[in-house]
């Protein structure tokens, strides 16, 4: 054996040895960030009292239809597929109204929207001083809730069960009948 043979195997062992190197920080950069699946964010966008009405013989029944924009936020690589989930608006933990929110599917890093109506009673609460009392002050302060539960499909191999949670709080103006101080996290 030469010399020459000895160096140009060395040579060719070091670049087979970069290669792999190379191609081990390419699945590793891919892995970390194409392949990680995060929850999908829920949120409420923009909302409006669409109808209203009071009962004048009791001062604590109040009803009304709020329509809102929902959006779902999937930042992943793959579609997000949820199955059908309940929003719930609360006042002070006690539900006022639900509304279905149908399955469906959001593409890869796309955000949907979609309408959803609301019907919201007061009825339901019983025997909250409190709500009489937000009720002539003019602010109605409320919540909602919502989780969708599904799954990431990557590439159409990878399936990832995930969900994505909504929680709000928001007023209603009694008095101009608007939402306000709408916050999601």
């Amino acid at each position: 054996m030469s010399k020459g043979e000895g160096r140009s195997g060395k040579k060719c062992l070091a670049y087979v040895a970069v290669f792999v190197v190379f191609q081990a920080a390419i699945i590793l950069l891919f892995a970390l960030t194409v392949m990680k699946v995060r929850s999908p964010k829920v949120r409420f966008n923009a909302m409006v009292v669409e109808s209203f009405s009071s009962n004048n013989n009791t001062a604590t029944s109040i009803d009304m239809r709020l329509l809102a924009q929902l959006t779902i936020k999937n930042t992943n690589f793959g579609h997000f597929k949820y199955d059908n989930a309940t929003l719930v608006v609360l006042y002070n933990g006690v539900p006022l109204g639900e509304a279905v929110i149908s399955r469906g599917r959001t593409k890869a890093r796309k955000t949907q929207r979609f309408n959803i109506n609301v019907d919201v009673s007061t009825d339901r609460v019983v025997s909250d001083s409190n709500l009489g009392n937000d009720i002539n002050s003019g602010i109605l302060k409320l919540s909602s809730q919502a989780k969708l539960n599904g799954k990431v499909h990557l590439m159409k191999i990878i399936k990832k069960k995930k969900s994505g949670e909504m929680n709000c709080d928001w007023s209603v103006n009694l008095g101009n009948r608007q939402v306000e101080n709408l916050r999601c996290n």
